[in-house]
């Protein structure tokens, strides 16, 4: 018999290492903190987000994101710029697109290194049960630009591949969920 408690504790040592790896890539890559690195990839995708709404996608606070808007600013990879009424909207320097590219690069290259140790068969079924994972982590999470904040999306769904969390959130929209957010850029 299958004990599902080791397969648990698995998943959990082997998600630990590998956000580890990823964070300290696109980190370092950056210069900035882990959310500031999900700032300026949700920015690289979605231009012109109030503050709020960036604060939302990334996980933070009002005021956690507004200081956090700060700091990148102060380094030159974002600007505020007034809109209509109290409407502020952040977007991605040239330089904090350029950083964002690299920090994706950061963050791909261990990623790529560890499946790397698989063959091609194995990437498959390991597709397979991600996509069904991430689905499963949509629903508990309830987010697709939480979930997929750090996601290089281009990779998510080159050759004609569908990103599964963008996809589990269409499907809940479908059923009567919309939330009046717009979609995520996931795909």
């Amino acid at each position: 018999m299958h004990d599902a408690n080791r397969t648990a504790n698995l998943l959990g040592a082997t998600a630990l290492a590998v956000s580890d790896l990823a964070l300290t890539g696109a980190t370092r890559a950056a210069g900035v903190s882990a959310s500031g690195a999900a700032a300026l990839v949700v920015l690289s995708a979605s231009p012109g987000l109030s503050v709020t709404e960036l604060g939302r996608r990334v996980g933070l606070s009002q005021p956690a994101a507004a200081r956090m808007v700060d700091s990148l600013q102060s380094g030159g990879l974002v600007e505020r710029r007034q809109g209509p009424g109290r409407w502020v909207s952040v977007k991605a320097t040239a330089a904090g697109r350029r950083t964002a590219r690299t920090m994706l690069a950061a963050r791909g290259t261990p990623l790529s290194g560890i499946v790397e140790a698989l063959d091609e068969g194995e990437r498959e079924t390991l597709d397979a049960l991600l996509e069904k994972l991430l689905t499963r982590l949509y629903g508990e999470v309830g987010d697709a630009d939480l979930v997929c904040r750090l996601c290089d999306r281009e990779g998510c769904v080159r050759g004609g591949a569908v990103c599964p969390v963008g996809q589990a959130e269409r499907d809940e929209r479908s059923e009567g969920g919309d939330d009046g957010r717009p979609e995520p850029g996931g795909g």
